[in-house]
């Protein structure tokens, strides 16, 4: 049936690890990954629950297609409750990590308590067990992995785990694995921190085999990744250039939010592209961009590989960066650098390094330095404060912020709090470009009206990855749809969402809706599971996952106040570009999108909806 059939729970506190058999009625209602872990999570969990409590509980969740070889299938999550947001979190990373638990039998993992003292998992085919983690304690995801593949000495292990941004309580930390791939989002790094729990090291051999029907599975994988391969986004534009390729689309139509949203296009953009990153350096005539690089499973390939210049001021004596490294990607492109109005393509993958090897979000922590350097440029914060002159567009500052909020030191540890908390405590709240919290990523909601409601709603805050409106707005995927237009947005928001939740919970790629829908997804999952998984269950489940998600958040305190916008996307028009003079029309499309979810006007399930849902 593809699924594993068994989950490890982990008490840190007890120092246990055992195994049980998965629920496999959950799992055919909520399939595996963000919504079978979300599901455990939510049923084990009190909504509100501290994040950094030991009664918080964090789970490591694969899919029913990972492993297996469906094109992508390598993804895994990250579910706990989020201490940037206090909401549901759920990350999800690629590489190889997932694909490695899978194929040592097993299809989740659960840590619950908090370990007295750092330790790490290790985990090979049926054993499980707790290691002593104290030489592993402050070192960075990099130096974790080389640590473990070294002294276990197996060059093929597989490492998730945190660096000094989780054991330091950054608030946006993340998990990273095979040392670039990260779970980035809402802090799962910090709450694995406040466990002592340092890394998940994994080794499987076993496989994934058992698949429903072999034959079918291979006629029907072979025949969908033949639809990617032939799509133009996902066969052409993403490995050549990457997610980086919208860079200059999305500045040239005045939906790139720059210097903290107060402008919505940088006349920087073209610096720091896919198209810069390919071209050869003034410098040393050399390209920034190496090549790129699949996650397991992977054919599309969007991975960047990036090698610095190293004459710049960043690294010119600090040869452990000179090496081909994790490249830019769009949203960390566009967070280190136009929401900075920062044009320094090398600069960008310093911190972009930094973030990886020490593991946090580049796109919380690009968006927080912006809220700085405004409140720099107010006055309102000082030089002296701050360790430098930081005015918008420094390079110099952007690299300063990065190392002091990778060590925890100084105005760093305030970074690393991220702009919610950082902006009340100086006393301008409306300068945070948040949702509950949780830092935008890179399209303005007054450009794009979409997506401007899909950050609002976002179940995990301010997220592009929950329900991706600029295929359709800015792409024409599956239909175009006018970006600027709010009528119709609610019930596409509410199609993206549902769609992506199917997909993020099968154990594949998002970006293989560019050229797939549901309908791609639903003869894999038949061959691999089972045939009950048509097209209407699979949207059905979307659409249970979200409501449930929705549910934990109600509970934990959240309310229909905080599916908002900052007041500067809906009092401040856009200067420039196509929106010139447009603001987010949320007040407008929130009402519509409550009803078109079968929710009441506090954005509360009716029972009707929860019926229908079996919720």
């Amino acid at each position: 049936m593809s699924w594993a059939g068994k989950i490890l729970r982990v008490n840190l506190t007890a120092g246990t690890v055992k195994s049980e058999p998965l629920n496999m009625e959950w799992a055919r209602a909520y399939l595996g990954s963000r919504g079978l872990g979300s599901k455990y999570l939510i049923s084990e969990v009190d909504p509100k629950v501290d994040p950094l409590s030991a009664d918080n509980k964090i789970i490591w969740a694969t899919g029913p297609l990972t492993g297996t070889m469906a094109s992508t299938g390598g993804r895994y999550t990250v579910i706990t409750k989020g201490p940037l947001t206090g909401a549901i979190a759920c990350s999800n990373s690629g590489g190889y990590w997932g694909a490695e638990l899978k194929m040592a039998g097993w299809d989740m993992v659960i840590f619950e308590g908090k370990s007295a003292k750092p330790v790490y998992l290790y985990i090979n085919d049926d054993t499980a067990e707790l290691r002593d983690a104290g030489h592993l304690w402050g070192q960075s995801v990099w130096k974790t992995e080389e640590i473990l593949k070294s002294s276990l000495q197996d060059p093929l292990l597989r490492v998730s785990s945190i660096g000094k941004a989780g054991e330091n309580g950054v608030l946006y930390a993340a998990v990273v694995n095979d040392l670039h791939r990260a779970a980035g989002r809402s802090g799962v790094g910090a709450v694995m921190g406040s466990k002592n729990l340092k890394a998940i090291a994994v080794r499987g051999t076993k496989g994934v085999g058992n698949i429903r029907d072999p034959k079918a599975f291979m006629k029907v994988t072979f025949e969908k990744k033949k639809i990617l391969a032939e799509n133009a986004v996902t066969g052409q534009g993403l490995p050549a250039y990457g997610t980086q390729v919208l860079m200059n689309v999305i500045n040239e139509m005045g939906a790139l939010p720059t210097r903290n949203h107060r402008d919505v296009q940088f006349e920087g953009a073209k610096d720091i592209s896919a198209e810069a990153m390919a071209t050869p350096r003034e410098s040393d005539g050399k390209k920034h961009l190496v090549t790129n690089q699949a996650c397991f499973g992977c054919t599309i390939a969007c991975g960047r590989i990036s090698k610095m210049d190293e004459g710049h001021f960043t690294v010119q004596n600090k040869p452990q960066y000179w090496g081909a490294n994790g490249g830019l990607e769009y949203e960390a492109a566009w967070a280190l650098g136009a929401a900075n109005g920062v044009n320094d393509l090398e600069a960008l993958q310093y911190a972009n390094m930094l973030c990886n090897e020490e593991g946090f979000d580049p796109i919380s922590f690009g968006a927080t330095v912006g809220a700085v350097m405004e409140l720099y440029e107010m006055g309102v914060l000082t030089a002296e404060q701050l360790g430098i002159d930081a005015k918008f567009g420094s390079a110099q500052a952007l690299a300063h912020f990065a190392e002091i909020t990778a060590k925890g030191e100084g105005f760093g540890k305030e970074i690393g709090q991220g702009s919610k908390r950082l902006t009340e405590k100086y006393g301008h709240p409306d300068l945070s470009m948040s949702v509950k919290g949780q830092e935008f990523p890179a399209y303005d909601g007054r450009a794009i009206q979409g997506i401007g409601l899909a950050y609002a709603t976002s179940n995990r805050g301010a997220c592009h990855l929950r329900g991706y409106t600029i295929a359709s707005e800015v792409l024409g995927i599956p239909v175009k749809t006018d970006p600027v237009e709010s009528e119709g947005k609610p019930e596409l928001v509410k199609a993206f969402q549902d769609a992506t939740a199917a997909f993020d919970s099968s154990g594949l790629c998002v970006f293989t809706t560019f050229a797939w829908g549901v309908a791609d997804l639903a003869p894999q999952l038949q061959a691999a599971c089972n045939e009950e998984f048509t097209t209407e269950e699979l949207e059905k489940i979307g659409e249970r996952i979200w409501n449930m998600e929705r549910e934990f958040n109600n509970a934990a305190g959240f309310t229909a106040k905080d599916d908002n916008l900052p007041k500067r996307l809906l009092t401040e028009a856009a200067k420039t570009g196509a929106s010139k003079g447009m603001v987010s029309k949320l007040p407008e499309m929130l009402p519509r999108y409550y009803a078109a979810r079968g929710w009441d006007p506090e954005g509360r399930p009716t029972a009707a909806t929860k019926a229908r849902l079996s919720l």
